[in-house]
């Protein structure tokens, strides 16, 4: 993954200032200037804040860790981003499909992006800040156990609730994606 250029990296944390502004309830007690710090401290970072940009997943700060000094930004999307959907789970459940396979699999594109799957817990998190993935779903960072088994998990809410269900690994749909997570220390 490259470095952006000055100019795109100005333009990203504009867009990135003002979601954050838009949306201060996702990250009450911090400011815009800490934020900014950090992120001009890391180019990968903004690197992959570009990318999930990119893929229109609407990054944006969803976890302040005050005593670590850490910030994490998740995609804040209405949908599962757009750029990301009909993927199957991981590398290996890619692999199994003899037939129409999907172009990639979301653990393999999260890991081009410099970024990591939502687990259950953190996708939680993300829904107590707003109401997301009401008509797609989002694969989300399966347990190994599961995975073995050959299955995969992903979330979505319905019926003014969050769901977390299972699917095999090897499956995709045009309204499943995945969404990211990447923190910064």
């Amino acid at each position: 993954m490259e470095n952006l250029s000055a100019e795109r990296s100005e333009e990203l944390l504009g867009i990135l200032k003002k979601r954050f502004e838009k949306h201060m309830d996702r990250h009450l007690g911090l400011d815009w200037a800490e934020v900014e710090s950090k992120l001009k401290k890391s180019p990968a970072a903004l690197s992959s804040l570009h990318l999930m940009e990119e893929t229109e997943g609407e990054p944006d700060v969803i976890g302040y860790d005050k005593a670590k000094g850490s910030i994490t930004f998740g995609d804040c999307s209405a949908e599962s981003p757009k750029g990301r959907r009909s993927i199957c789970y991981d590398q290996a459940a890619l692999d199994s499909r003899k037939e129409h396979k999907p172009k990639h699999s979301a653990i393999g594109m999260a890991k081009e992006m410099g970024i990591a799957l939502m687990d259950e817990e953190q996708y939680a998190a993300l829904q107590a800040l707003g109401k997301f993935d009401s008509k797609t779903s989002s694969w989300l960072k399966t347990p190994e156990a599961v995975r073995k088994l050959g299955g995969a998990i992903f979330g979505d809410y319905r019926y003014d609730r969050v769901f977390t269900y299972h699917n095999g690994a090897e499956s995709y749909y045009a309204a499943r994606g995945f969404r990211g997570i990447i923190e910064l220390t």
